[in-house]
């Protein structure tokens, strides 16, 4: 059995927790934001329908007709190297509904390992992948979708595998910009654990979202609760005396994240998120550092659409996300598309 060093265990675990209890579940970097618009709206959103593609990992009910044709890549720069990449496409079929899916991949790089003598002995590659497949389909003003996926694993020698399935809905209001998103994420089984003695635990979660924009103003509004199933959020132990116990006021904005959108034009948009849980975890005593602040810019440009987000974790530096999405329609000639700016 390889022997990591101490700083890439915690380097790891701190990768994998993102706004979560760290150590508690596997499979942690499907909650990584792994789009820009993700990062600048908090980390967490499950009410932005219709808006991008790559939304098909939060909520399988985001996407509809109007995203046919619609494809997304994203890079993610995360810390000391790892790095997350995801695609994602939706074809509509008429009056049966829009079937999307997607492809991430989390790489950890090369890592040292170490025999049990502690002599170190060369370097290991890792990586965590996520293909999924999902459908929507809307009755009126609701809109229900379904996701299946398969997770794989890879850290040194060790491996596992699990099938996952989110389901989640969506209501569009006919009039209003209103939106309001549920669903139930990671629900599923293990195939195969990293050795004979481990228990690998799914990172399952409910989370519940509305998204609004007042009509005669520029904001689009976004709340999202997360973590909804979990009994605790926040790293703190009865008799901790380490720090102060969190009070009602944290531990219930521990469980939310608060998102806007400044809307310029149909073709430029500023976001910016709040994550209370990343800031709480990760700022320093002295300071927040800009732990649990995003913010990003979207462009569109003729056909192209840019989003560049940057997720704010630590005092000394964040991550950087990027994404470019365009709609295959509209390169074929006389082909229309139903995207809603």
């Amino acid at each position: 059995m390889l022997r990591f060093s101490l700083y890439i265990i915690t380097l790891f675990i701190v990768v994998q927790s993102q706004a979560q209890i760290g150590g508690e579940k596997s499979y942690e970097f499907l909650n990584i934001p792994h789009t820009a618009i993700l990062t600048g709206l908090g980390g967490v959103n499950t009410s932005s329908a219709d808006k991008d593609v790559n939304l098909l990992f939060s909520n399988p009910a985001l996407v509809g007709q109007s995203l046919d044709g619609e494809m997304g890549f994203n890079y993610l720069a995360y810390f000391s190297g790892i790095q997350l990449s995801s695609f994602a496409y939706a074809h509509h079929f008429k009056e049966k509904g829009t079937l999307s899916g997607g492809f991430q991949y989390l790489s950890l790089g090369e890592i040292d390992a170490y025999d049990p003598s502690g002599v170190l002995i060369g370097s290991v590659k890792s990586g965590e992948m996520n293909a999924t497949l999902t459908f929507s389909h809307q009755i009126n003003h609701f809109r229900m979708g379904g996701g299946i996926k398969w997770v794989s694993s890879n850290i040194a020698e060790n491996r596992s595998n699990a099938v996952m399935f989110d389901i989640g809905g969506v209501f569009i209001h006919p009039e209003k910009d209103l939106k309001v998103g549920l669903v139930i994420k990671n629900a599923g089984f293990v195939v195969s654990e990293y050795s004979e003695t481990s228990t690998t635990k799914l990172p399952f979660d409910v989370q519940l979202g509305v998204s609004y924009k007042p009509e005669h103003m520029p904001f689009r509004f976004t709340i999202t609760g997360y973590n909804l199933t979990k009994k605790q959020v926040l790293n703190y132990q009865a008799g901790d005396n380490s720090s102060d116990p969190p009070n009602g006021f944290d531990k219930v904005l521990s469980r939310v994240v608060i998102g806007t959108e400044v809307v310029f034009s149909e073709n430029v948009n500023l976001r910016i998120g709040y994550n209370h849980l990343v800031r709480e975890h990760l700022r320093l005593e002295q300071t927040g550092g800009g732990a649990g602040i995003s913010f990003g810019l979207m462009i569109k440009i003729k056909k192209i659409e840019f989003s560049y987000s940057h997720g704010g974790y630590h005092v000394g530096g964040g991550t950087n996300n990027f994404t470019i999405a365009t709609n295959i329609n509209r390169f074929v000639s006389g082909a229309k598309t139903n995207n809603n700016d």
